[in-house]
């Protein structure tokens, strides 16, 4: 690294103390901040109390002053595994910044999470958005909070998101991961309230930021984006780093659009507690240290603000709060082992009552559902599943404002498979949109948005796009068991797949062990019309992020048509349905095999039972207990492939727990471990059809 500290050329400096900002506070905080990295570098780490530590040394005094400056009720920022100091000045308490490093009880994760990602659910002003150990993860979801506040603001007509702003904080490395660049774009062409601000220190742990972005500035790079307001400066400089964050916020407050700002800043350390910096030369460290803002800072204060004694009697300050925050947090018992496994899902308290997140969510914000019932009123017709899907997300947008729809080519076009035809006509392109071609960023900002009490609907065309969003669907799942329920992000993703006229392995995948694999989501798989009607009402009025799949072979399948079951139908998560009942086999399936399951029976002539699970997460393992326990024998029958699909687990739990109502061993029928072929004989040859079906079905009964 050959790069240099200081500012670049152009730079507009104020030299004057700002008298608009609490410097004493500032100063308080910066103090503190040390505080709390010195004990643990100096003693927790050697004494193993402390495992992972990320000191702000050097990142401090700009987080500081920023967050200073972040105090509307509707205010949110986005941050990383650095930024401790931005959410002390913005209200978390000394002993919860030890508590989590620490794994102790409380505080933002309760031992559950990594103790420098934090969150804050202010109720009444800036939250912090729940953090994630992945870099650049938390740009999309700031950007979904953004975008959520111009939709509060301009379509349900709440003044009170006024200049309203979203700040999110990334580091030089974090501007070359796919969220920044997805967020970027999404800020820019929707001209949404945020700031982007880079904190470089020239090291992405040891690579240069030269291998990071083109030169090594992201400014400079982004100097002609359009339609974001671009600065830089150096952010140990106290008079600098106010006088630009005071521009930029004022920027993006008065309406003007994005914003990014990029302060160079030095970092006083390691990567993390373990980082010895051998890849440095002495000079540069020398040159770091030369930059520290804490003496820039007190040079700053002294004597236009306060005298030596004054200063003096801040560290002083400082010392005593840091020593008693941490003998507070020593004194925290452990995490109690026996709730480790709560707050995978919403959950009732111990009065049976809801126990509801903090932040995240209709829920919290006192939304109460309109009148459901699980008893289908069926029309006269039969519809097909898409034109059911349709009719049910266009009456949830018609009753609950906070329902939006948005994904690639849902607006005109009304989606590739024609579930969203007409919906933008009817509620407008702020409620039905188009988006970039980014699933990481169509999923993100349904985070923010989830997080700000909307319920998002993001469409993933076909499950396999899927994959470059699986950071942003892992995170959305943990994020309540993260957070010890003090966040949440509800959302519904729906997400067509499976074989149709013909296959291959981009638009036919099916995929679903992964969702029961994935922490926190619900995993609908309908079969028919009708089921799609009440599981994906289920899932816009649901506290729990879902995954509502649907089989392309089913959208326009005679089979899947079923009468409308009416507008206030809602079918349970994990309910399943025996679709034909029978006493000498119990076949498990979902999906487009419940059709090919239900021919096979008949052409077998046996007394074979059916049973349609619906849902993956949850699933009704007492409806197949019970049928296996009358038929004693079993055959599960799915889509995806074979090893380690959802049948695997089917037949585990049946193993388990019907062992010895057995009469045959358990059998399992699935696409061998390819993908699915295009050729259309291939995939016939692969995929369970009703004469493979068929003969499996014979041979389990004749075992």
């Amino acid at each position: 690294m050959t790069g240099t500290l200081t500012p670049q050329s152009g730079t507009t400096v104020a030299s004057a103390v700002n008298p608009r900002l609490d410097w004493k506070r500032i100063a308080y905080l910066l103090l503190a901040s040390r505080g709390l990295d010195d004990t643990e570098e100096n003693r927790l780490i050697p004494e193993k109390k402390v495992v992972y530590q990320f000191s702000a040394r050097g990142h401090d005094l700009a987080q500081i002053i920023l967050g200073s400056m972040i105090d509307g009720e509707h205010d949110a920022a986005g941050a990383y595994y650095r930024s401790r100091p931005l959410l002390l000045s913005l209200g978390l308490t000394l002993e919860d910044a030890f508590a989590g490093p620490l794994r102790k009880s409380g505080g933002f994760s309760d031992g559950r999470d990594i103790g420098v990602v934090c969150n804050l659910p202010n109720k009444k002003g800036p939250i912090v958005l729940p953090m994630s150990g992945d870099v650049g993860s938390q740009f999309t979801p700031s950007v979904g909070w953004a975008q959520a506040i111009t939709y509060y603001r301009d379509v349900i007509g709440d003044r009170s998101y006024d200049r309203s702003i979203t700040v999110v904080l990334g580091g030089e490395a974090s501007v070359a991961t796919n969220g920044f660049w997805s967020a970027l774009t999404i800020a820019t062409t929707l001209k949404l309230p945020i700031l982007f601000y880079i904190e470089d220190n020239g090291y992405g742990i040891s690579v240069p930021g030269s291998l990071q972005t083109p030169g090594g500035n992201i400014a400079a790079n982004l100097a002609s984006f359009q339609n974001l307001y671009v600065r830089e400066g150096d952010g140990s400089e106290p008079a600098e780093a106010a006088h630009l964050f005071e521009e930029m916020i004022g920027h993006v407050r008065d309406g003007k659009g994005p914003a990014l700002l990029r302060l160079r800043v030095p970092r006083l350390c390691g990567h993390s507690g373990q980082d010895t910096q051998t890849y440095k030369s002495p000079e540069f460290l020398a040159e770091e240290q030369a930059c520290d803002p804490l003496p820039k800072l007190k040079k700053y204060l002294i004597p236009a603000v306060m005298s030596e004694e004054e200063f003096a009697e801040l560290e002083s300050r400082a010392v005593r709060d840091v020593r008693a925050a941490l003998d507070g947090a020593l004194a925290r018992p452990e995490p109690d082992p026996a709730r480790v496994t709560r707050y995978r899902f919403a959950e009732d308290g111990p009065d049976g009552k809801p126990e509801l997140q903090q932040v995240g969510g209709m829920a919290p914000l006192g939304y109460e559902l309109p009148t459901s019932t699980d008893e289908p009123q069926p029309e006269a017709q039969r519809t097909n599943m898409l034109t059911a899907i349709r009719r049910t997300i266009e009456h949830e947008l018609r009753i609950n404002p906070r329902v939006l729809v948005f994904g690639e080519d849902v607006g005109p076009k009304g989606g590739v498979h024609a579930a969203t035809m007409g919906l933008q006509d009817t509620f407008g392109d702020k409620r039905v949109f188009d988006t970039s071609l980014s699933e990481e960023g169509i999923v993100g900002r349904a985070v923010g948005m989830a997080i700000a009490g909307l319920m998002p609907v993001a469409e993933i065309q076909f499950r396999k796009y899927a994959d470059p969003a699986t950071e942003q669907l892992n995170n959305c799942g943990t994020m309540r068991w993260r957070t010890a329920n003090r966040f949440a992000a509800p959302i519904v993703v729906r997400m067509p797949g499976g074989f149709a006229k013909v296959g291959d392995p981009w638009h036919s995948v099916s995929g679903e062990v992964m969702w029961a694999h994935a922490i926190g989501w619900q995993m609908c798989f309908p079969s028919n019309a009708e089921d799609a009607v009440g599981l994906l009402r289920a899932a816009l009025r649901s506290n729990n992020p879902t995954i509502f799949f649907e089989h392309r072979h089913l959208l326009d399948g005679p089979s899947a048509r079923r009468p409308y079951p009416g507008d206030d139908y809602v079918l349970p998560m994990g309910r399943a349905k025996i679709v034909r009942r029978g006493d000498a086999l119990t076949v498990v399936t979902w999906g487009a095999m419940v059709e090919r399951c239900e021919l096979a029976a008949k052409k077998t002539g046996a007394s074979i039972e059916i049973i349609d699970l619906r849902t993956i997460s949850p699933w009704d393992a007492k409806t197949v207990l019970d049928s296996v326990s009358r038929t004693r024998r079993c055959l599960i029958v799915h889509e995806d492939g074979i090893t380690a699909g959802f049948g695997a687990e089917v037949a585990a739990v049946v193993a388990q727990h019907a062992f010895f109502n057995l009469d045959a061993p358990i059998n399992r029928l699935a696409i061998p471990d390819i993908p699915v072929p295009h050729n259309f004989g291939l995939m016939e040859a692969v995929v369970p059809g009703v004469d493979s079906i068929a003969e499996w079905m014979t041979e389990v009964l004749e075992a």
